[in-house]
């Protein structure tokens, strides 16, 4: 198709358009005899991110004028095109909802206790962590463009199903967790600007119906949908801005922090904090699947290139907003609460108190500036993570359902367990800190599940063609999953050496271990030479 489009002047494009007029024609009499029907019914079987219909429209090329046509749309380019900022706009939307994982009351919680126990002397290290989360979102993106299907869909193909329903199972536990941390924080801030009247559950029946009403607006148009993410995360902007321009934290230990590495082993937990929030499982597939909301033809290759050029500066600016929200929580807390007798206990439930005592009132309480920015983080990533959750569940089971019959699945997996949550543990800020704890082990230990899959599914020519990535990038992104991996499994850890006891408890944990070590393995090995040699020798010691 390139060549009738591209240097064939006009005689090409009257080709290329008897081409597509006969071809039309040809595949209309077949439709008159029946003989499509079985393919098409292939096609309206599989389950897709988003239908044709729904898709954003990008003018990929332009005319000598300037001006955008439907050719434009379909055509080559010869030549790369300059750099647009009405495309740049077109394609503004993805990233921004992929960053709000990394805004969510989880990574605030970690924001804050790392200001209030190691001050700024770690905002070196978010800004790395940021830096990993890019190159990890980047490669989603590149998967999700260049196959025109997400990371969950793959890997319903590339595994056995065993497999595949073992990384279906641990992305939706890894989900759920997150969203009873979302959904608790966004609880937690409608405590706080109702002034206590509503307890923690029906703010989690409110965050449930609030969820619903947002996603309703998917079916105005994706666009619409994404006005709304903007205006919560510049609410939050806003917010959190607010509260650092009013507690005039120190800009040279500000900048100190950012340029100079510093770690101790009083600030290691913290730190291991920091980097374990940052890649959250599910953001992974989201990202993934968010990307293909743009018209972009996988089979044309200058389309590819351009979509994922202007996805890349998106979503470069996209995490640069988040790491600034991220870091005026950071250094707020630093400012109030490093180095005081407080600092070991704040958490997200009692950190609008604590930021209460310590600034006062000013024009308007600067907790409810606090209570408004958590509320926005809170309700925007439980929309996110309802998103997440159809994706992941259609891409693994291939499931054809209406999206309104999705989402309440979905929200039921997170709701219901989440208003047991919110009663049982409403009791005190320790109780809440206790359950923060166990819902980021539960996160941690499924890092490997959205990761490993995504770097060998880029690695592959098979699944990427001429865009899979080069044997240096291969290398990076092993390195950061292998140091990510490390750094949660130095969590867990540290979790679990201080809360298991006991002989019984001990074998359990060992034999989990062993058995989650040996599915990552097997993740990691699969399809290489020494795993082929491995099941040849078990099998020949069989035989």
């Amino acid at each position: 198709m390139a060549s009738l489009t591209g240097a064939g002047g006009e005689a090409g494009r009257a080709d290329a358009g008897n081409a597509t007029r006969a071809y039309e024609e040809a595949h209309a009499l077949l439709q008159t005899f029946g003989d499509c029907g079985g393919s098409e019914e292939e096609e309206d079987l599989e389950e897709r991110a988003y239908e044709a219909a729904e898709k954003v429209i990008v003018p990929i090329c332009e005319d000598a004028d300037g001006d955008v046509g439907m050719e434009a749309l379909t055509s080559s380019c010869s030549v790369a095109p300059p750099f647009s900022w009405q495309k740049l706009w077109l394609f503004t939307g993805p990233g921004f909802l992929m960053s709000i994982a990394f805004l969510d009351p989880g990574n605030l919680e970690g924001d804050l206790q790392a200001g209030a126990v190691a001050g700024d002397t770690l905002l070196w290290l978010l800004l790395w962590a940021t830096a990993m989360g890019l190159l990890v979102q980047l490669l989603a993106a590149r998967l999700g463009v260049v196959t025109g299907r997400h990371l969950a869909e793959l890997c319903r193909d590339e595994y056995p199903d065993w497999a595949r329903r073992t990384l279906w199972l641990m992305a939706e536990v890894a989900m759920v967790g997150a969203d009873i941390q979302e959904v608790i924080g966004s609880a937690i801030a409608i405590k706080i600007l109702s002034k206590g009247y509503l307890p923690l559950w029906a703010g989690v029946v409110i965050t449930a119906l609030d969820c619903f009403i947002f996603l309703s607006l998917e079916n105005y148009g994706v666009r619409k949908l994404e006005a709304v993410f903007a205006v919560l995360i510049a609410t939050m902007a806003v917010s959190f801005a607010w509260m650092f321009t009013d507690t005039k934290p120190n800009m040279k230990d500000l900048f100190i922090g950012i340029l100079v590495p510093k770690l101790s082993s009083r600030t290691i937990r913290q730190a291991v904090g920091v980097v374990g929030c940052v890649i959250m499982p599910h953001n992974v597939f989201l990202h993934s699947a968010l990307v293909q909301s743009r018209k972009i033809d996988p089979d044309k290759e200058h389309q590819v290139r351009e979509a994922l050029r202007y996805y890349s500066i998106e979503s470069t600016i996209a995490l640069a907003v988040s790491f600034m929200i991220n870091l005026f929580v950071t250094t707020v807390f630093a400012k109030g609460f490093y180095g005081t007798k407080e600092a070991g206990n704040i958490g997200l439930e009692n950190a609008g108190q604590y930021l209460q005592e310590k600034f006062g009132g000013g024009f308007f309480p600067i907790l409810y500036i606090w209570g408004i920015g958590l509320l926005a983080a809170g309700q925007s990533s439980t929309i996110t993570g309802t998103y997440a959750g159809q994706f992941i569940m259609g891409g693994f089971l291939n499931l054809k359902l209406k999206k309104w019959t999705r989402s309440l699945i979905t929200r039921s997996f997170a709701i219901v367990p989440t208003i047991i949550v919110a009663v049982f543990f409403d009791t005190s800020d320790s109780a809440l800190d206790v359950l923060n704890e166990w819902l980021n082990v539960l996160q941690s230990i499924q890092i490997p599940f959205a990761l490993i899959p995504l770097i060998t599914l880029v690695s592959k020519e098979k699944v990427m063609g001429v865009f899979k990535i080069g044997r240096n990038t291969q290398a990076v992104t092993w390195t950061v999953a292998t140091l990510l991996i490390t750094i949660n499994g130095y969590l867990l850890l540290d979790f679990f050496s201080s809360e298991i006891r006991g002989i019984l408890s001990g074998s359990i944990l060992f034999l989990a271990v062993l058995a989650y070590a040996l599915f990552v393995l097997y993740l990691i090995l699969r399809g290489t030479e020494l795993s082929n040699l491995i099941i040849t020798s078990i099998r020949k010691s069989f035989s």
